[in-house]
This record gives structure tokens, C-alpha cells and sequence, in this order.
């Protein structure tokens, strides 16, 4: 995991320091960020930065500090902002619940340091606590575009709003209180390509903590927690943020190979190509190359032999899905072969399709299908033919029944079938239901901008 706002230079961790260090790195830490938030904190997590190689640091004058900012404290952040190991300008915003500092000097110090952390090319950690107009307003008014709303208190409108902006989410210890339920119905909206974590130790310790001191190590029991509320692994949750940290404040190497098979929960992906017959308007391909922390966009497409060696043993998956970032069955040979094998060995084979098979091959492969597939997702993604057309953007014509024909002929040959939908404007979710209904198949609804 990566902790990606603590204050290791405070005077809580005097007594223990590397003792705390030590219980993070046990716990598998790739990199600690720690924050600047007045003139002696910043001094001091820049010292830590350059003692210890896993730990990095921001720069910043923090809103109950504003009265204290200077031109004289503003050059030495602009001097320290230039340093190998400092990633980010933080910890800057405002806060309206103890007005530290005036609420007109606290609006002027955090544009001022917006306008130069956007200079710098530097991304922003910002505090905004009771003043999300305010707060947003500045953020516009700047231009700044990378940053992170840390430890999130706003309400699932700022939520959006932010991640529309561009902006990550950060997420600490109170998702795990028991009062907490409108943060988790935020915590379960974030798309993955905004969420991060953090600490914010000494504080908000998390349960079974809560009312001792927080440290680093203890953002285990958040992101489980996190991990539960949004149906995924602990596994997927810890690669999802340190994905995004690292791209976020530059910690570290992201792989720009793309994966062939991925797990995600219990089951295992095989990303087999990335061309596709439909050119959907919400298809996430268009906007990022992850699904769940994991990189999709291939430079080739595997062979039989690659897939099998990084499957391994079928037998322990909850199953094996063809799904990737693109139209599964434009490889229908590779499928058969692949799936053939899977069963032979114990596994469960599932296929994520667009429902153009039959149209692709100019022939029924369905029963070619038979005893090789176990369940089968077919997008319906559409009530009518205009619909479908207009969202989708298919290949081909008469596109949407094809694949209402393919829905019919898949219960033929495959026990399970499922068509599923995606909670886009124009989409009217209860006539797709029905449909599935006349068609007796399965039928689930999928969110906008929540993939795998």
C-alpha cells in the first residue's frame, strides 16, 4: 500500500518513529508521503524524505496557518517545492469549522499557492472542510487539474463535482466508524481512477483503533473496509490506489505493458484483444488503460500458449472470463482452444461479449460453444434499435437484432445467460428488464463509470 497523507514529523511520533516506520514497512508499504502543513512541518518532513528512501513529502502552508503566511514563507516554499523528493504542494485549502485563520486571508494563501503549485507542474493536496463552494470555486478560478481532495468530508455532489475536475478522492480511518454511512455511499460511487487512501496520522484513527494514536500501518483496516463497501478484494483495492498514487505523484514505475490475465476478486480475466465491433460512448477503453489497477492496452494479442501459462492452474478460479478491452469472440478459434483446455483442467469458463459473434463469423457459432462455456454476458446496453445505434455505434447493420437473435440462440447451447445494461442517459433500464424477461435470460444493471 502506499499512505499517501500522514504527518510522521509531528510530535506524537518522537517517542517511536522508527519503530512506526518499521510496523508499515512489515505491513508491505511501498511509500509513505508525509505533509507539510505549516513552516516547522514542512522543515521537518523534508528531512524525513531525504533519510528515508520510501518516504516522500509536500510542501504547503495549511488553512489554519494562513495568518502565518509570508512572502518570506512563500519563497522558501517555492525553494523547497524544487526538491528530488517532494511530489506534491499540500497540505493547502480552507476551513470554515474552526477558522483558524481569517476566511478572506485563508482564500488568498490557497490560490496563491493553486497559481504556483500550476506553475511547478506540481500536483495539489487540498483541505476543504465546510467550504465546498468556496473551495471549488478557488480550485476553477486557478485552472489547477491535479491534485487530491484528501481525506473527503463533502457530500456525494462535491464528490462528483471533483472527479469531473479531474481530481482524486482520498479516503482515511472515519470510513470505518459506525456513523459513517453517508461517506460509504460516496466511498462506493468514487470510479476507481479517483480513489486514493490515507491515514492522515496522528489522526482519525480508524477502528479497532479509534481514540489512540493513528500511524501508517493501520491504513490496512481502512482499505478493508474500503474493499468491502465496494464489493471488490483487499488484493484489488491495494493495487487500484497504488496505481493511482503512483501516477498521481510520480512514486515509483507503472508497467505500461498490458496484462493478458488479471484477477480481479476471485476470478480471472483474459484480455485476449483490444479491436471491438461496437464504439460505445461509456466504454472505458476511450478514457484510461485500467480496469481495477490493472493495464488492458495490448501491443499484440496473445497466443494460445501465453494465455495458458499465465492462467496456471484453471481449477483455482471461481472462473475464467474472456473480457478485456475489446470484442472477445474476433478471436473465436483462440477462445474454443483456450476454454477447451480450461475445462479439462477444472475450470469454469464465462465469455463477456458484445453479442456480435454470429454477425463477425457470418454463421451460428453457438453450438461450437457448447460444453465449452458456462456462462455467457451478452450487452444489451439498449431498449430499441435507435437507442442501441446511437450509443453504441455498432459495425454493423441491424446490429441490435443480432443481438437479440444471439440472446435467443445462446439458451440453446450455454446453462447461463445474462444480458446486461449500462446506466446511460437515454437507456431505459426497466424495458431492457423486460425484455430479458421475455427472453428468459438473466439481467443485471451495470453503473456508469464502475468497470470489472
Amino acid at each position: 500500500m502506499i499512505d499517501t497523507h500522514c504527518h510522521l514529523e509531528m510530535d506524537e511520533f518522537d517517542p517511536d518513529r522508527e519503530d512506526v516506520l518499521k510496523r508499515a514497512l512489515d505491513a508491505g508499504f511501498e511509500a509513505i508521503i508525509t505533509i507539510g502543513s505549516d513552516f516547522e512541518s514542512n522543515i521537518k518532513g523534508l528531512e524525513l524524505s531525504k533519510k528515508y528512501d520510501f518516504i516522500y513529502s509536500s510542501v504547503g502552508i495549511h488553512p489554519h496557518d494562513a495568518k502565518d503566511f509570508t512572502e518570506e514563507v512563500f519563497e522558501r516554499i517555492k525553494e523547497w517545492a524544487k526538491r528530488e523528493k517532494v511530489v506534491a504542494i499540500g497540505e493547502i485549502g480552507l476551513d470554515y469549522h474552526y477558522d483558524n485563520s481569517p476566511r478572506d486571508v485563508q482564500r488568498g494563501v490557497f490560490l496563491k499557492q493553486l497559481q504556483y503549485a500550476k506553475e511547478m507542474n506540481l500536483p495539489v493536496i487540498i483541505h476543504s472542510r465546510e467550504a465546498k463552494k468556496d473551495t471549488l470555486d478557488i480550485v476553477k478560478a486557478s485552472g489547477v487539474k491535479r491534485g487530491v481532495f484528501h481525506c473527503f468530508s463533502g457530500d456525494i455532489e462535491m464528490a462528483e463535482k471533483v472527479t469531473a475536475m479531474g481530481f482524486y478522492i482520498s479516503i482515511a480511518g472515519p470510513v470505518t466508524f459506525k456513523n459513517a454511512r453517508g461517506l460509504r455511499e460516496i466511498v462506493k460511487a468514487i470510479p476507481d481512477e479517483y480513489l486514493l487512501i490515507e491515514t492522515d496520522a496522528p489522526y482519525l484513527t480508524p477502528e479497532p483503533f479509534r481514540g489512540k494514536r493513528n500511524e501508517p500501518s493501520y491504513l490496512v483496516y481502512t482499505a478493508k473496509a474500503i474493499a468491502e463497501i465496494r464489493e471488490i478484494s483487499f488484493e484489488d483495492l491495494s493495487r487500484i490506489t497504488i496505481l493511482n498514487a503512483k501516477r498521481l505523484f510520480g512514486i515509483g514505475p507503472v508497467s505500461e505493458k498490458g496484462e493478458i490475465a488479471y484477477k480481479i476478486r476471485d476470478s480471472l480475466y483474459l484480455n485476449i484483444t483490444n479491436r471491438c465491433t461496437n464504439s460505445c460512448s461509456f466504454c472505458i477503453r476511450f478514457h484510461t488503460d485500467y480496469v481495477k489497477g490493472h493495464n488492458l492496452r495490448l501491443s499484440v494479442e496473445p497466443a494460445e500458449r501465453e494465455l495458458k501459462n499465465a492462467i496456471g492452474d484453471p481449477s483455482q478460479y471461481k472462473e475464467i472470463v474472456f473480457c478485456g478491452y475489446g470484442e472477445p469472440f474476433l478471436r473465436l478459434e483462440l477462445i474454443k482452444d483456450v476454454a477447451a483446455w480450461i475445462k479439462q483442467n477444472k475450470g469454469r469458463v464465462r465469455i463477456n461479449t458484445n453479442g456480435h459473434g454470429n454477425l463477425i463469423h457470418g454463421r451460428n457459432i453457438l453450438p461450437e460453444l457448447k460444453g465449452l462455456v458456462d456462462s455467457i454476458s451478452i450487452s444489451l446496453d439498449a431498449q430499441d434499435e435507435e437507442t442501441y445505434n446511437r450509443i453504441c455505434k455498432p459495425a454493423f447493420k441491424n446490429a441490435f437484432e443480432e443481438v437479440l437473435s444471439f440472446i435467443k440462440e445462446a439458451k440453446k447451447f450455454i446453462p447461463e445467460v445474462t444480458v446486461t445494461v449500462v446506466t446511460v442517459e437515454g437507456v431505459d433500464v426497466e424495458k431492457c428488464r423486460r425484455i430479458a424477461e421475455e427472453l428468459g435470460v438473466g439481467f443485471r444493471v451495470r453503473e456508469l463509470d464502475i468497470t470489472g
